[in-house]
């Protein structure tokens, strides 16, 4: 019974170890990561971005933040062991080992006359005749007694001085830290028992089984529906040109499932009224366009017009029920234009290419979504490929503004200020200037304060510039040839003027955090083929130390490197990561003997005029005979660099023409496509920026 009181006893501590053992480094955890996070500040700091609120650390906004469901757990699980502790403090007490001498206040070794005196006290203070009190009573019998009992039986003395037991040597005892009551198999106590082992044993992983399955037989791994990527996979065409992205992307299941009320009727009637001169209506046939875009499925309707209105800054005409529903639908957002972005870029023809031409829509559709740019502002306009898309997202900037600075400004035309002519058309040209040319033009031209100045610059501040470095080779072999397996080497490396790696973009109106993220597209865009295609982030340096500090010892082993040479190379890349780089690498099948014109396209979702363009010109070999692969590499090494100058120009007129098609919307045209063509790089890379 003593066993079982101990057991009873000790299971709010057993309870205890168990919930200190997962929750104290857990929080620990969390709060170093909760301090590593506020120690640099990585969103954008300008006026705009402020006034949106997203960053505001009010104290509603704090217990929002805080308010989560992991974090209520962590608190209530913390609120549970301080119970336990206070209960465990003072309701335990110490469990006595029965010791004769102590019990009866001898030391060991004591004389049976002193046995004798010490139990003729103790039964004077606790013997039942001369104390009346219960516990007295029981303390004589189980205590007092048994001691001196043991202590005068000749044999039980022997056996406590030898083995530390008046019964003798004692074998190992074992207990379960259980209340006493879920170990009586008999009565109601059996049924609680039984009841607790089905609960958690059956019941409860049944139920987790349940749950699991019905929700992955509705939601891929990135919380898709199922359903919407069915609904991507039919509508994505070779030639989707970018103004029809949108209207493929409106069709996820998650959109459908958003309720469409009577009382939205009139709010979207005037919300459309607002945006129409972006749903690319034919204004010779208005009415009857009118007609055929209300006609449409009504979920469809109000997921176009509700992203219209996030494209043209018009929410502040939703009605609180649509402001509901057009946040929902900002945030589920980016995880379905990822999906979209890689369906795409699913292989879809005989050598395993994806589609060039659409993936870099549903990127461009991003860009606008998340900086809330109309994508009619990205029609050619002047010397920009990309419109004015890229001026609207900077603060204050409006299409007037763009207008001005777009005029030639000759010498000394502006009041009291000396200037240059001035003509700036391009983004490029704007983020080229330097900080004194750009104030002055920015204040003295368009008109803008001092502070609104001082918005822009902390935006320009913060766009990435990228670099991107690529190296294609057979490993073991000095050329590319047909057949042959060729890595692809890739360093993307991003600069800021705020100095920042990691960082957010600068988003005023999209009510979400969102992370930047890049996609490295290696492709054919005469062919619209991609070749190989991978997700690319900066947010994250020790994943990117790992991962390359992996794939450069294992590219060093496989080339025979020593082991110096190999923790030189891996230290080099992680200095290179730790700057403000990140490798790319990829393995594919060399084509059919020929020339290939390729462009490495690292494209970024969250801004606008920030893409890189990198043109890759390679020869593969025919394919030698076995012991002839090296005099076949040296009699075409030559004429392989003269090929590349001699194309030179050629390919810069195809990547013209290229240009054009990546901005504008055009009618839907067929593909046309290499036949035989297997993915391949080669040995030259030419960078040129994304104008």
């Amino acid at each position: 019974m003593g066993a079982s009181e101990e057991n009873s006893a000790l299971f709010p501590i057993f309870v205890l170890t168990i919930m200190a053992l997962p929750l104290v480094p857990f929080t620990i955890v969390k709060i170093l990561n909760t301090f590593s996070k506020k120690a640099m500040t990585i969103h954008c700091q300008c006026s705009v971005c402020s006034r949106s609120g997203k960053y505001r650390k009010s104290i509603f906004k704090r217990i929002s933040n805080f308010s989560t469901c992991s974090n209520l757990t962590l608190v209530l699980l913390w609120v549970v062991m301080v119970v336990l502790i206070y209960y465990i403090k003072h309701t335990s007490h110490e469990f006595k080992v029965f010791e004769p001498f102590s019990i009866l206040g001898l030391e060991h070794g004591a004389s049976d006359s002193d046995i004798k005196k010490a139990y003729r006290r103790l039964s004077i203070q606790y013997h039942p005749d001369k104390n009346p009190d219960p516990e007295a009573h029981d303390y004589f019998v189980e205590y007092i007694s048994k001691a001196y009992q043991a202590l005068t039986d000749p044999v039980s003395r022997e056996n406590f001085e030898k083995y530390g037991h008046p019964d003798g040597r004692q074998g190992l005892q074992m207990g379960i830290a259980l209340p006493p009551f879920l170990l009586n198999i008999d009565g109601a106590s059996g049924g609680i028992l039984l009841l607790g082992i089905v609960g958690v044993c059956i019941l409860l992983p049944l139920v987790l089984a349940v749950i699991y399955l019905s929700r992955s037989a509705k939601y891929t791994g990135n919380y898709v529906m199922h359903q919407t990527l069915s609904a991507y996979y039919y509508f994505m065409k070779p030639s989707l040109a970018p103004s029809k992205v949108l209207g493929v992307f409106i069709k996820a299941a998650e959109f459908m499932e958003i309720p469409v009320r009577r009382s939205d009727g009139e709010p979207l009637q005037k919300l459309f009224m607002l945006v129409r001169s972006e749903l690319n209506l034919d204004l010779k046939n208005i009415r009857q366009e009118q007609a055929k875009f209300w006609k449409q499925h009504p979920a469809l309707v109000k997921a176009e017009l509700l992203i219209q209105a996030q494209l043209t800054r018009e929410s502040k005409a939703l009605t609180p029920a649509l402001l509901r529903d057009f946040r929902r639908m900002l945030e589920l957002s980016p995880r379905l234009l990822e999906e979209l972005v890689k369906m795409a870029l699913l292989p879809r023809t005989a050598q395993g290419h994806g589609w060039l031409r659409p993936a870099i829509g549903v990127v461009e559709l991003s860009q606008n979504i998340i900086q809330a740019v109309p994508l009619s502002a990205r029609k050619v306009a002047g010397g920009s490929s990309e419109g004015v898309a890229p001026f609207l997202q900077l603060p204050h900037f409006s299409e007037a503004i763009v207008k001005k600075i777009a005029r030639k400004v000759g010498k000394c035309s502006i009041k009291d200020v000396c200037l240059d002519v001035v003509k700036v058309r391009t983004f490029q040209e704007l983020r080229d200037m330097t900080l004194e040319d750009r104030v002055e033009l920015l204040t003295q031209v368009a008109g803008l304060s001092s502070t609104e100045t001082k918005d822009v610059e902390m935006v320009l501040e913060m766009m990435p510039s990228l670099t991107v470095d690529i190296t294609c080779e057979t490993e073991g072999e000095e050329g590319i040839q047909e057949g042959d397996v060729v890595t692809m080497h890739v360093w993307i490396t991003l600069k800021r003027g705020s100095g920042l790696v990691a960082a957010l973009p600068h988003a005023p109106y999209y009510p979400f955090f969102k992370e930047e993220s890049f996609w490295l597209l290696l492709a054919d865009p005469v062919s619209n083929d991609v070749w190989i295609s991978q997700k690319v982030s900066f947010m994250d340096e020790v994943v990117a130390i790992t991962a390359a500090s992996k794939a450069i010892q294992e590219l060093k082993e496989v080339s025979g490197a020593s082991l110096k040479e190999t923790n030189a190379s891996v230290r080099e890349a992680v200095e290179r990561v730790k700057s403000g780089s990140r490798l790319v690498m990829g393995k594919f099948q060399a084509p059919a003997e020929g020339n290939y014109n390729l462009t490495a396209f690292c494209l970024c979702d969250s801004w606008i005029g920030c893409d890189k363009k990198t043109n890759l010109k390679i020869k593969i070999l025919k394919r030698s005979r076995a012991g002839t692969r090296t005099g076949a590499l040296t009699e075409e090494g030559a004429g392989m660099e003269e090929g590349i100058e001699e194309e030179e120009q050629e390919e810069e007129d195809e990547y013209d023409d290229y240009e054009s098609e990546y901005s504008e919307d055009e009618e839907d045209e067929k593909d046309s496509k290499r036949n035989g063509v297997v993915p391949a790089v080669g040995a030259a890379a030419e960078s040129s920026d994304n104008e």
